[in-house]
């Protein structure tokens, strides 16, 4: 089987020669010590999400053995910790030995118990945790539902967690509320439902003369006249450009994580995309593996960088460049040494060329509001990412740009599906899902194997490559805070863009997109704890410790943004309650004659006798009613967060303050 499959996806580089037994594999090594860094919304206490009271021994279940400093998060790996265990406890009160040859004897070398060596007490006890567990296990598999996959029990426990987060999220400000909307409709797969107005003369206009393209690719157009590569020098980095050594400086940097793109598209004649996918195919030999013409190569590059709209503020070909760079960086991960074939390579990297090729500047829900001839073309399912795929493939038909001529049949269909699929990852309302599956793989072999992550199937292979892609997708937050940065205006600009577009056809402004209202740093915070920072703590846990330097620069990032969030303005000062009334037996006193019907003078003055005083707090605030402040980032109040060796952290759970 492995055989077969090496030969249809080409040898991957540095790996001896097919053996039939073996399987590439992935060593899952465990995590850093607890503490270290700030984990993610994933690892708050299960008992603030789930009703089952059994839910915090799902999480200790595992303290016994490797992986003490490890929290399990998705349910099927909590079902089967939960399952070792009981098989564990069981062998203790039997008293019965566990061959040391079996499969499913304790990841560890703890020194097995002897059921004579614990009191009747300890042994009772422990035959009820044992029952509990498997009656546990037991009410997670009647309710498992046959025809979805175990990971969708992940997806649904973190969507719901999410969910508890941003309703959080929302109820501390008005921008928050916004940030909130935006990871809501964004990456939960949700329909952002407006009222389409009538559209106007104008557009009305506009589409009679434009027929609607229906049958055909849109967006494909001619390689403009001199843009195609002529005479026998090849340059030497793809482009042509009179600051050759400068690019080459930068170039340097090709194998590390945050390369300037920005100066790479400066030296290169604002050809970056062509200049990196040329490139990174030489350096990795892809040319010379597959036999792909030089010139063939060049002309596509060129043609595909055209296909990206240059007045797209961010989903441009400096975009593309850069996710091509970062998959680049990741799939030579220490961890990855090996594992992949050179028809996957090949497959990750065009993935990330042609990602967002033709991308207009809008969401995929903007063409569905507007009714958009690609949101009818593709039934409003991940348009943009549809017609990504669709002209990219498309410009391998053009003149002289079939940079896969010489693969073989079989090859370049298995090319053609890897492709499909990690493009359609990029939809960004498929990311909990996304996470949700690599998490439960992740977590489900380390519960059940010797730390060892065997991607000897398709499935689990493309699993990693799509994650890869995505994760390359929103990497901006793990890069220098000077390139994070600018990509922050880049898509700001972008939202906005959209946000005027919607506010001149009267319909209602995307979440982020309103230039008068969007926190941009309170955005970020919120993109990086809810959606980044789970993301890459999965990707750190796969290909540990090869991350870690890539989450340090997140978490300053975070900080540093956090750190210029506006302080909400606070509400207008009240005016200071006067002075409470010396004695109280005064205050009781003028009631009782105001009851005896003793007429008020006139204006309210007091009776000549009395002392001018001011009237008692209480009659201009009754007790309760005066409005509390509430402390910043309040709101949760007291969760205990669980640690990775499933301990508890007194104080609130909450996310950080936005």
């Amino acid at each position: 089987m492995r055989g077969s499959f090496e030969v249809e996806n080409g040898p991957s580089p540095g790996r001896s020669p097919p053996d039939p037994q073996a399987s590439p594999g992935l060593v899952l090594l465990p995590g850093g010590p607890p503490g270290q860094r700030r984990e993610s919304f994933l690892y708050r206490s299960d008992s603030d999400y789930d009703a089952s009271p059994k839910s915090m021994s799902r999480n200790s279940s595992i303290a016994s053995e490797a992986h003490a400093e490890d929290l399990i998060v998705t349910p099927f790996a909590q079902v089967l910790a939960s399952l070792r265990s009981v098989r564990s406890n069981f062998s203790i009160l039997a008293n019965v030995p566990t061959p040391t040859s079996s499969k499913r004897s304790p990841i560890g070398s703890q020194p097995p118990l002897c059921k004579a060596t614990l009191s009747e007490e300890t042994s009772q006890q422990l035959a009820r945790e044992t029952l509990e567990e498997l009656d546990w296990c037991l009410d997670q598999l009647e309710t498992l539902q046959t025809h979805r996959a175990v990971s969708e029990m992940a997806s649904n426990k973190f969507k719901r967690m999410l969910n508890r987060e941003l309703t959080h999220l929302s109820e501390m400000s008005r921008s928050g509320n916004q940030v909130s909307e935006y990871i809501s409709s964004t990456f939960l797969d949700k329909q952002h439902e407006v009222e389409i107005p009538a559209p106007g003369p104008k557009e009305r206009e506009k589409k009679r003369r434009q027929p609607p393209p229906m049958g055909q690719i849109s967006g494909v157009k001619k390689l403009p006249p001199g843009s195609s590569p002529g005479g026998s020098s090849v340059p030497r980095f793809g482009v042509k450009t009179d600051r050759e050594e400068l690019l080459g400086k930068e170039l340097d940097n090709l194998n590390k994580w945050g390369l300037n793109i920005f100066r790479v598209s400066e030296y290169s004649n604002n050809r970056s995309l062509s200049c990196i996918m040329y490139t990174i195919f030489q350096e990795r030999e892809l040319v010379k593996t597959f036999r792909i013409p030089v010139e063939t190569l060049l002309t596509y590059t060129l043609t595909l960088e055209d296909h990206y709209h240059a007045d797209v503020a961010y989903h441009n070909s400096l975009h593309a460049a850069d996710v091509m760079q970062s998959t680049h960086v990741l799939l030579a991960t220490p961890a990855l040494d090996a594992v992949f074939t050179d028809l996957e390579i090949l497959a990750a990297l065009f993935a990330a060329a042609i990602h967002d090729v033709d991308h207009p500047g809008v969401s995929n829900q903007f063409l569905i509001n507007t009714n958009s001839e690609l949101a009818l073309m593709y039934n409003d399912e991940s348009v943009l990412e549809n017609h990504h795929l669709a002209v990219g493939f498309k410009l391998l038909q053009e003149e002289n740009c079939d940079i896969f001529q010489n693969l073989s049949k079989r090859q370049r269909q298995t090319l053609r599906k890897m492709v499909i699929d990690m493009v359609l990852a990029t939809d960004m309302s498929k990311h909990m899902s996304l996470l949700a599956d690599l998490k439960t793989m992740v977590e489900t072999k380390k519960v059940t194997s010797s730390g060892v992550l065997l991607l000897d199937n398709y499935t689990d292979r493309i699993q990693v490559l799509r994650n890869m892609v995505h994760c390359a997708d929103l990497s901006n937050p793990t890069k220098p805070l000077a390139l994070y940065r600018q990509w922050t205006e880049r898509i700001m600009e972008e939202f906005f863009r959209q946000g005027d577009r919607e506010r001149e056809r009267g319909m209602e402004i995307s979440p982020m997109c309103d230039k008068h209202t969007a926190s941009v740093e309170k955005s970020q915070v919120g993109f990086i704890d809810y959606i980044v920072h789970p993301l890459w703590e999965t990707w750190a846990d796969l290909v540990h410790p090869d991350a870690q330097e890539i989450l340090e620069t997140l978490e300053e990032n975070r900080d540093w943004y956090h750190s210029r969030v506006p302080h909400s303005p606070s509400p207008p000062p009240r005016p200071p309650p006067p002075p409470p009334p010396q004695h109280r037996f005064h205050f009781d006193l003028t009631l009782e004659e105001d009851e005896e019907g003793q007429e008020p003078r006139a204006g309210g003055a007091p009776p000549p006798c009395d002392p001018p005083r001011a009237p008692p707090p209480t009659l201009r605030h009754p007790p309760g009613a005066a409005p509390r402040e509430t402390p910043r980032g309040g709101g949760g109040g007291g969760r205990a967060e669980r640690t990775r060796g499933g301990g508890t952290r007194s104080g609130s759970g909450d996310p950080p303050t936005l």
